[in-house]
Parts: C-alpha cells; structure tokens; sequence
C-alpha cells in the first residue's frame, strides 16, 4: 500500500538526513517539519529510506 501520512513525532535533532533523502516532503527548519499537501504515494520508497535512516526514530507514516 502507498503511504497516506507521514509525521515526526518529539525528538527529532535536526539532524538533515530526512530532508537530505526526500526534500519534497521534508523541511528542516528549527526541527525537521512535514511538507503539507504532498502526495505521499509519489515520494514512498523515499519516505521509507528516510525513515529507516532516521537516527533517532521519530519519522512515521501510514498506510
């Protein structure tokens, strides 16, 4: 199934690597944000690596 939703939830470090991974649908500004108004479906397998990169684990998505 394709991602519906993605959010980060408290802990994120500002780290870079999910914005560095898909800048379509992540923004770093004083901690990393989730673009409105993407359609997640386009950037999944992204989503995902950004996901699994995350070194502190805060990025989440639906199905």
């Amino acid at each position: 199934m394709a991602i519906a939703k993605v959010w980060i939830e408290e802990g994120c470090t500002s780290c870079g690597v999910c914005e560095d991974i898909c800048a379509d649908v992540f923004l770093i500004k004083d901690i990393s944000t989730v673009i409105d108004g993407v359609n997640y479906a386009e950037y999944d397998t992204k989503i995902r690596e950004a996901a699994e990169s995350c070194p502190v684990a805060v990025i989440k998505f639906s199905e």
